[in-house]
């Protein structure tokens, strides 16, 4: 009986992080042979039907001819999908419950950085002012969620939880126990005047690039703030620095940027109505999701049902 071909890991990583991550996937993998790109010779690469990847060169993808199935360990696939848009294989992004509960998690808690007024706080102190805000409760403070996939539910719940009113958009029509829900442009429009707080889980797809601009960040109550987990180019940069540069919004959670790291020279470093957070909301867990991917392969050898849950064409 002929050899199985490797399962070939492509990533951008440095080599320390691309070694942990076939270390962890050959654990969660023990009858296949997980092997680092850079390790394979032009005979295996022939062979490869499966590439794991993280980021990867799609130069890389090229180059392995009987390719079928590329299965990100990353949620997102922003950069890839496009790439793939017509390479005729499949594409497989992460959904790990674990990832879903830590970003639900991290939206609560940087919600409740807002609610509490902490950033506000953390200014009186440099100026050693001693003066108290009256409180609000959560119930009289609405979140609005942008995005309403795996992510953007676990997140709804979290805030329903710790008793916010919650209103959720999504590109499509969707039902949330209670969450009010809104679709399409007319629906961004009533829900972002409704919103405190906005928090920003969209996929970036060409429909989502820019989606917050200048006109769409003036929809929101004066003095609301707001909270990107997603991708950086889904919010225009220079209207969010005009807008917090007049106190239009009053501050920004920032997690992700269209330049990663972020430049030094940038000015959300340094601008006193923005938090910058180094893409740290969600990290993706590695053994958790190489258990996935070790479920979805067993899943392909055994049957050839390849979990593909990508749609090209679309980006997510």
């Amino acid at each position: 009986m002929s050899e199985v071909a490797p399962i070939v890991f492509v990533s951008r990583e440095d080599a320390t992080n691309a070694a942990d991550w076939v270390q962890a996937l050959q654990q969660a993998m023990p009858g296949e042979r997980i092997v680092p790109f850079d390790a394979l010779d032009e005979q295996a690469r022939a062979q490869c039907q499966i590439a794991v990847v993280a980021n990867p060169d799609p130069q890389r993808l090229r180059d392995l001819p009987q390719l079928r199935w590329v299965h990100s360990v990353w949620a997102g696939v922003e950069r890839l999908a496009p790439q793939l848009r017509d390479s005729g294989l499949q594409l497989t992004r992460l959904v790990d419950p674990r990832l879903s509960s830590t970003m639900a998690e991290a939206v609560l808690a940087w919600t409740l950085y807002l609610h509490r007024e902490m950033p506000l706080y953390a200014q009186r102190q440099r100026f050693r002012v001693w003066q108290a805000e009256q409180y609000v409760l959560p119930e009289q403070r609405t979140v609005g969620i942008l995005g309403l996939g795996t992510l953007g539910v676990e997140a709804a719940r979290a805030l329903l939880g710790a008793r916010f009113k919650v209103c959720g958009w999504s590109r499509t029509a969707r039902s949330l126990e209670g969450v009010q829900t809104y679709s399409g442009e007319q629906g961004l429009h009533d829900m972002l005047g409704r919103c405190d707080i906005l928090v920003c889980l969209l996929p970036l797809t060409s429909d989502t690039h820019g989606l917050l601009n200048a006109e769409r960040l003036a929809m929101l109550p004066p003095q609301a703030q707001l909270i990107n987990f997603a991708r950086g180019p889904i919010i225009d940069d220079a209207a969010l620095c005009a807008a917090l540069d007049s106190a239009r919004l009053r501050h920004a959670v920032l997690d992700v940027f269209a330049t990663e790291p972020l430049p030094a020279d940038q000015w959300q470093w340094t601008h006193p109505s923005v938090t910058v957070l180094p893409h740290c909301s969600a990290p993706t867990n590695r053994e958790t999701a190489s258990a996935i991917v070790a479920a979805n392969v067993q899943r392909f050898r055994r049957t050839g049902e390849i979990a593909a849950n990508v749609d090209l064409e679309r980006g997510y």
